[in-house]
């Protein structure tokens, strides 16, 4: 069936751009590891490109999935802060076996690899980290830019430091710390932004 040949291309792709980079794997590789013919890869995507966006759109929609149900049964702020470190410290560690080995993440690596922000790639891996930002603001009891953004930007600081240091428990328990005692200050708007 050639649903199942296209998703094995797909798989193979992914795994390779994600432990090796985009650039350093070619058609030809992904064909070789996959088995699948090069007329079956061209019967299912266009070249090299399509098959990048195509594994992107898989990455992105597999991660959002698995977010999702991660921080579902999290009511408050302090919950949700623990569900999400506590998410990301078990893909550090490797036990989340939907996402694969940790190698960092895919879209920050695939937007350093094709850095023109007007390229395709680039644009994928922005919107990814939005829609990302939108579902944990989704989560959040209150209506805080201040703790949405600093969320974010440790969960990003996170992710590439734990990458590059192996270090995730002490890297997870600093960011929970921090995100804790933000979640609890009291708020510094002002009436009329309400």
């Amino acid at each position: 069936m050639m649903s199942k040949k296209r998703d094995l291309l797909l798989n193979t792709a992914l795994k390779l751009f994600y432990q090796h980079g985009i650039n350093s794997i070619g058609v030809n590789e992904v064909i070789k590891v996959s088995g699948v013919a090069k007329k079956t890869l061209y019967s299912h995507f266009s070249g090299k490109e399509a098959l990048i966006m195509a594994a992107l759109e898989q990455r992105h929609d597999t991660f959002i999935t698995w977010l999702e149900n991660k921080l579902a049964k999290s009511s408050n702020d302090d919950e949700l802060i623990q569900a999400l470190f506590g998410a990301l410290q078990n893909w550090f560690e490797g036990n989340e076996t939907v996402l694969g080995d940790f190698r960092g993440c895919f879209f920050i690596n695939s937007s350093a690899e094709f850095s023109d922000p007007q390229s395709d790639v680039f644009r994928y891996c922005s919107y990814h980290k939005a829609q990302v930002q939108q579902l944990i603001k989704s989560k959040l009891s209150q209506d805080s830019p201040e703790l949405l953004n600093a969320i974010c930007l440790l969960k990003e600081g996170a992710i590439t430091t734990a990458y590059m240091t192996g270090k995730s428990a002490d890297v997870i328990q600093t960011c929970v710390d921090i995100l804790q005692q933000l979640a609890h200050k009291p708020s510094n708007r002002s009436a009329s932004t309400a």
